[in-house]
């Protein structure tokens, strides 16, 4: 436990990997914040770390690690802030090397920078042997590679962290709303078993958690919901107080809107029961949350509770699925969509009969006539369309055949195609199970950055 503190201020510095990294630095420099929080892993995330990793032992962590630890460190250790962030992804470790060596380059005096491990279970789940959700079946049935399993760890594995007074701490697979849960109950002292203020902590996170959609970003619409200046949208913060209730802000002249409808929108974001929200700290309740706006841009929640938390922890398996290849071309003026179409039909066939990809793996849209709506008739005549092309195969090689016989419409297919774009990619299929929690040991690892 920590200082005891009436009010803590925790800054949202990132809602997802290639979150931009001007407004954390705003807050970093004007946000007078104790914490900043990083949340910058997803399923897929951790999953491409981990592919990342198996071809360098030194990679795998968040791509953009090093220049948001540049942007914020000179202001986060002129301030006294704390960093917290998932942005470790499948190599914690490497991630606190690396903060390590620019915390030397460009902090005032030492950096104490902790790296929290335990995540990574793939030896656990594949002794335990648990039921895919997705399948139903068991893992031990599946016939693809699994290359990554990650449980979901929670606050208490963070906590050992800042007790030993880190400065910046770095985590794989950390529970989105646990980032922020986790300086609370250190600073607090809040207990494990304090499931209701447990909960009240975990509606923080969890409206903190996606940082720009609690300040207008992707709430924004043009016509029924305006939001002003969104391209230098500001981040959120929350002023905390010991029994879990709290007060979001954002910088003055910031760009966004932080109102009660904000709130309440991401409240519900991602969120299949309200009542029982699972995390590794707790079964959180939303049910009873009431947002009061309380000043311009300023909005108080309280009501937030919870329950016991779960026995068992969420894991994300990854598994390699073999190669995705995909192409693009546009079409223009009269006609484009029947033009598109009729492109489309050339490479199907082609794939098929040329390359021997099966039907059931080629897939066709058309990009301005109702590719969104997946199936749904949108079939006026659109001034442009542009068609897409995509196949799951075995192979690189298979793959790469689909861009291919997409850029050879240029000169072999309708008239006026342009702007052709071809990829291939390695898929990972991502899927869940549980695994009892017992099974999960985390651990810190301590070192230190000197300038």
């Amino acid at each position: 436990m920590s200082t005891a503190r009436t009010t803590l201020r925790l800054g949202a510095g990132a809602g997802f990997a290639g979150d931009r990294i001007d407004p954390a630095q705003d807050l970093a420099e004007h946000g007078k914040l104790n914490y900043l929080i990083f949340e910058c892993l997803g399923e897929r995330t951790v999953a491409t770390g981990h592919a990342r990793r198996l071809l360098d032992s030194t990679a795998g962590y968040d791509p953009l690690l090093e220049k948001r630890m540049r942007a914020v460190f000179p202001h986060t250790t002129a301030s006294g802030t704390t960093v917290v962030t998932n942005a470790g992804g499948a190599n914690p470790l490497a991630a606190a090397e690396l903060v390590a060596r620019i915390a030397a380059e460009v902090s005032i005096g030492s950096a104490r920078v902790a790296a929290v491990t335990g995540d990574d279970v793939l030896e656990q789940v594949l002794r335990h042997d648990p039921v895919v959700w997705e399948t139903g079946r068991p893992l031990s049935e599946h016939s693809e590679e699994l290359v990554s399993a990650n449980a979901y760890i929670g606050a208490e594995a963070v906590i050992p962290a800042l007790d030993l007074g880190a400065n910046v701490v770095i985590t794989g697979r950390l529970a989105d709303p646990s980032l922020y849960l986790a300086p609370l109950a250190f600073e607090f002292g809040w207990q494990p078993t304090d499931y209701a203020t447990l909960g009240a902590g975990t509606a923080v996170g969890h409206l903190l958690e996606c940082a720009g959609q609690l300040t207008g970003g992707y709430y924004a619409d043009p016509v029924t919901k305006p939001v002003s200046n969104l391209a230098f949208l500001g981040f959120p913060f929350a002023d905390v107080q010991a029994d879990g209730s709290a007060v979001f802000g954002k910088l003055d002249g910031s760009g966004g809107t932080l109102t009660t409808r904000t709130c309440a929108e991401q409240l519900l974001y991602e969120v299949g029961d309200p009542a029982a929200y699972l995390t590794p700290d707790v079964a959180a309740d939303f049910t009873g949350v009431s947002f009061t706006q309380v000043g311009l841009n300023r909005v108080a929640v309280d009501g937030a509770t919870g329950g016991i938390r779960p026995d068992e922890l969420k894991v994300t398996l990854g598994f390699r699925g073999g190669w995705l290849g995909e192409g693009q071309i546009s079409y223009a003026g009269p006609r484009a969509l029947q033009r598109a179409e009729l492109a489309g039909e050339i490479v199907s066939v082609r794939l098929r009969e040329v390359h021997g990809l099966d039907a059931e793996n080629i897939f066709v849209e058309f990009i301005g006539a109702g590719a969104a709506f997946r199936g749904l008739d949108f079939r006026s005549d659109p001034h442009e369309v542009r068609l897409r092309v995509t196949a799951q195969t075995r192979s690189f090689e298979a793959a790469d055949a689909v861009g291919w016989e997409v850029e050879s419409l240029y000169t072999n297919g309708p008239a006026a195609g342009g702007g052709a774009r071809r990829s291939v990619t390695e898929v990972l299929s991502i899927r869940s199970c549980l695994i009892p929690r017992h099974l999960v040991t985390t651990n810190v690892h301590l070192l230190e950055g000197r300038s």
